[in-house]
């Protein structure tokens, strides 16, 4: 656990505090064990609740209950147990017992009443309270930094847990949970807190069309976006790949988006090498034609007949016929997109590189093509690497006086281990920037169902972990790559509810933390009703096929 920002407890030490038993036994790696008072009911306990420990030096503890035990100290009595009401209360608590497991994560320093990670345990026989709500409001108040109200706790609703955006934005992020569990519906407002509180610029690739105009829920409702956001209206902009799904949803986009056959590099097509089943020597062929036609080869590509370099290739032995024929047919489909066409007339990776540096994020909308990976894939490494490539050149600029350093930047990526699986994430932008951390001021939130396909070395520069539901074991264990204490939290994980519970880990909080997530709807619009100039920043009957934006 990293250092994090030292804050005062500020509890009453007068106030009530419920003692819970005392430590018994543990280590610093695994955690304490708190045998249960006589009289304590075991099951008001539940994992995930917060537990104080009032060290012998004047230490104060905190920490999470990890596991839950039933414990005795005579091995007959469970062979043989009680019938007799009288004696069963005489045995409870004294014979057998609750053991809690506890994790201490901060102690509380008596000379200077900071919060720092423990280094060391309480002693044997000191008292555990269950915390106070002042307690675990004062940890995770977040008073310091960009507090944002994530959730509540799962102990008590009236509790908030909030966590700390600019320490969540200074490295790459993370939302795991299996379909279903709520993920856009945790993404969308954080998102929007990011935009409003002005402290990052987002590109979102919409790959199912829920965070522009409309997010969809179950039942066939439907919730805002971020557009229909009042105070971050302004501040959003929607571009599309698919014209028809725009105007049917009526999503307002700002232009239509379209690559031209002489934008595209071999390194756009190799990205989706994996999903398109391109292999190495066809990748290489790639790369050779381009070599040998800089300016035709695109075309060279989909045309049908063989001739010009190509013909000459293959008559040279530069590349042989076959792999030719299974290259062009493998990206056929891809190139015969609508959003790909001979010439784009407006070069719009400029456009939104202009409206991300100006702090207006942008939501990339796929329509139809969001079912379709080989599309999605290819768009996200198309934009990304360009506007990577960008904000490095201004970066270095700045660094070396000759221009404006560029605004923090935040890619939104949903299906992420598409792009960082192994084998994959190496050659990738994406697996670039997640390794960079913040060097050029860009990082990445990913969204995922599948934390178990990507790659180990980028999920350990995963800095903050918002981690709903799992089920599959690979996935449960991906999630804790690189986590203190992950035996033990992953009692946490598993006690979850499908829907609207989270645990959170990493750099943006203090110590990990399970929490009942903020519904979104009416509570969350209110907060964004009123805003800066909301004015709209297009026609209302904008013409798509222009590719110009809307004024």
């Amino acid at each position: 656990m990293e250092n994090f920002p030292g804050r005062f407890f500020g509890v009453d030490d007068a106030a009530p505090r419920q003692r819970l038993g005392q430590v018994v036994g543990g280590s610093l790696s695994e955690g304490v064990q708190v045998k249960l008072d006589p009289g304590i009911i075991i099951e008001g306990i539940t994992v995930g609740s917060y537990v104080t420990i009032d060290g012998n030096t004047g230490r104060r503890y905190f920490g999470l209950v990890t596991d839950i035990k039933l414990d005795a100290t005579d091995v007959a009595v469970q062979k043989m147990p009680p019938s007799d009401p009288m004696m069963i209360d005489m045995l409870r608590g004294t014979t057998v017992f609750g053991l809690l497991e506890v994790k201490p994560h901060l102690v509380r320093e008596q000379d200077t009443g900071e919060l720092r990670p423990v280094k060391s345990v309480p002693a044997h026989f000191t008292a555990a309270y269950r915390s106070t709500p002042e307690e675990v409001r004062e940890v995770f108040a977040s008073d310091e930094g960009s507090p944002y109200r994530i959730g509540a706790s799962l102990e008590d609703e009236k509790i908030e847990i909030n966590i700390d955006l600019e320490r969540m934005l200074e490295r790459s992020s993370a939302i795991f949970g299996r379909s279903g569990t709520g993920k856009t519906f945790m993404t969308v407002p954080l998102l929007a807190a990011v935009i409003h509180k002005d402290l990052a610029s987002c590109l979102i690739f919409d790959m199912h069309n829920d965070y522009g105009y409309t997010l969809k829920g179950d039942k066939n409702r439907k919730f805002k976006g971020l557009k229909q956001l009042n105070a971050i209206s302004n501040k959003t902009v929607i571009v599309t790949l698919d014209e028809k799904s725009s105007r049917v949803r009526n999503s307002r986009p700002e232009f239509a988006l379209a690559i031209g056959y002489g934008q595209i590099e071999p390194e756009d097509l190799e990205s989706v090498s994996r999903v398109l089943a391109l292999t190495d020597v066809q990748v290489n062929a790639l790369y050779a034609m381009k070599r040998r036609a800089p300016k035709t080869w695109i075309y060279e590509l989909i045309n049908d007949d063989v001739d010009g370099e190509v013909k000459a290739m293959i008559a040279e032995n530069k590349i042989i016929e076959g792999t030719y024929y299974a290259m062009q047919r493998k990206l056929q489909k891809l190139l015969g997109f609508e959003f790909i066409r001979e010439q784009a007339q407006a070069d719009f990776v400029e456009r939104i590189i202009g409206y991300l540096t100006k702090g207006i994020s942008v939501i990339v909308e796929f329509g139809k093509y969001g079912d379709d990976m080989g599309a999605y894939v290819f768009v996200a490494n198309f934009l990304t690497r360009r506007i990577r490539e960008r904000y490095r050149d201004m970066k270095e600029d700045a660094e070396g006086g000759g221009g404006v350093e560029p605004k923090k930047l935040v890619i939104v990526i949903e299906e992420a281990h598409k792009f960082l699986e192994p084998g994959v994430a190496e050659h990738t932008i994406f697996g670039t920037i997640a390794r960079e951390l913040r060097k050029y001021n860009v990082t990445l939130m990913v969204v995922d169902q599948r934390p178990s396909q990507i790659d180990g070395e980028v999920m350990s520069q995963i800095g903050t972990r918002i981690t709903c539901a799992l089920s599959d074991e690979k996935d449960i264990s991906a999630v804790f790559t690189g986590i203190n204490g992950a035996a033990q939290l992953r009692g946490v994980l598993a006690s979850l509810d499908s829907k609207q519970q989270a645990l959170i880990m990493g750099h943006a909080v203090p110590m990990p933390v399970a929490i009942h997530t903020t519904e979104y709807g009416e509570k969350i619009y209110e907060q964004y009703a009123i805003g800066p100039s909301s004015a709209p920043l297009r026609r209302e009957k904008p013409d798509l096929k222009s590719e110009q934006p809307f004024a």
